[in-house]
């Protein structure tokens, strides 16, 4: 652990400033990154202006919005994952095979961090890539990986979780969330029926490593034109499955 002098406090702060942004926030304002951030005006104006000035954010004379610039904060580092580079050309030829997008991610707190995708078609009114962020409790892949913790540990992230609804079939109450996780973990899969955006489904299995623990989550999402949420598993569950078994075969 690093000693209280070798700590920088205005790097700390910048990164406070970026991970301001989201898919929902994306242009704010200096009033917006101080709320945000609990930094007080000054020094997020600071922070905002110098982000602009090295070109990893664009102002408008009131609002900032984050330059493709960022991701080469973390575009490098999420490609060097060994987990990333091994899955990647799996997911390749699932997403060939199925006709479907496919995705792998990882569980980071109360939400998924996207690490490969292949992408067949947008299903998705935004754009998904590595890196990419969704809240956990309401999407597949968060749910399978949230069943492989123990129950309290899944309890204590699904009470910390922002449980704001985004569609009207998004589930809200933290003990129905907690039925899905136990269902996932029985069933092996997890469905969701457009909880995180009408006209999406998606389907989700564990990966494991060769010792058996759970290192990610594998999925599918789909366009609603399924008569049934549980038609999915028919239709893709297999294929899943098969990546699945392969990757324990090669993941440390």
């Amino acid at each position: 652990m690093a000693n209280k002098s070798d700590f920088i406090g205005s790097l700390a702060k910048g990164l406070k400033v970026i991970e301001a942004f989201n898919a929902e926030h994306a242009r704010l304002s200096i009033s917006d990154v101080a709320e945000a951030t609990g930094l007080d005006r000054a020094t997020s104006r600071r922070c905002l202006l110098t982000l602009h000035e090295l070109g990893y954010a664009a102002y408008d004379g009131k609002f900032f919005t984050l330059t493709p610039r960022v991701l080469r904060l973390g575009m490098g580092a999420l490609a060097s994952l060994p987990l990333a580079q091994v899955v990647q050309p799996w997911l390749d030829q699932l997403s060939e095979q199925i006709g479907q997008s496919t995705s792998v991610s990882i569980l980071d707190g109360t939400e998924i961090v996207y690490l490969a995708r292949a992408a067949q078609r947008r299903v998705m009114s935004i754009g998904l890539m590595p890196g990419s962020r969704l809240p956990a409790h309401c999407t597949s892949m968060g749910r399978v990986l949230l069943a492989a913790l123990p129950e309290e540990e899944a309890r204590a992230l699904v009470d910390a979780s922002d449980l704001t609804p985004r569609t009207v079939n998004s589930v809200t109450e933290p003990e129905r969330i907690m039925e899905r996780l136990a269902a996932a973990r029985t069933d092996g899969y997890a469905v969701i029926d457009q909880e995180v955006e009408i006209g999406l489904r998606s389907i989700a299995v564990p990966l494991y490593n060769a010792h058996g623990h759970v290192v990610a989550a594998l999925n599918t999402g789909v366009a609603a034109v399924q008569s049934e949420a549980s038609d999915l598993a028919a239709l893709y569950l297999e294929p899943l499955k098969r990546v699945q078994d392969g990757l324990r075969r090669v993941l440390r």
